[in-house]
């Protein structure tokens, strides 16, 4: 019965609402947009594709963290302007993907940052804070679960696995 499809399915969508409504929680309600644009992204990775490399460690905690710092320099520096937001996702996806780190929804973080007008506290808290409960969950709920394969998979794993940018073709 446990390895039905169906039964593992509704494993996954227990485990994604715990990890997000733990992440609200804890961040709490003066950061909901922080969490809910960026995290529940996250959230698909983790309890959806948990052996994909943009849900591996390096991928989620580089990818938030990174674009979170560049959004929030961007935000200091140049406001919120229309080149505020321009450079912060082009430098984002440029960080992501020189550092391997390239986590989808993380992408959404400069573009928040941004608007926000968000200070470096904001790394902390939402960022860091939602990202941690995100992973805690993850790590326990999937070790409840028998023969469910157990998050991180391979922590350390870069995304994307090759230099291929853009789907150059060889």
């Amino acid at each position: 019965m446990l390895q039905h499809p169906i039964v593992r399915l509704m494993w996954c969508l227990i485990g994604a609402a715990c990890g997000i409504a733990l992440a609200l929680y804890v961040v709490g309600p003066a950061h909901h947009a922080f969490v809910l644009a960026s995290l529940g992204g996250s959230t698909v990775f983790l309890f959806g594709l948990t052996r994909a490399p943009a849900a591996q460690l390096r991928a989620l905690v580089g990818g938030h963290v990174g674009t979170a710092v560049i959004g929030i320099a961007c935000a200091q520096w140049l406001g919120d302007s229309l080149v505020a937001y321009a450079a912060a996702v082009s430098l984002s996806l440029g960080f992501m993907l020189l550092t391997r780190t390239v986590h989808p929804p993380a992408g959404a973080n400069p573009v928040i940052m941004v608007h926000a007008h968000a200070s470096w506290s904001a790394l902390l808290d939402p960022v860091l804070l939602g990202v941690t409960c995100l992973i805690g969950v993850a790590v326990i709920w999937s070790r409840l679960y028998p023969q469910l394969v157990h998050y991180p998979v391979t922590p350390w794993e870069p995304s994307p696995p090759s230099l291929n940018w853009g789907g150059w073709s060889k």
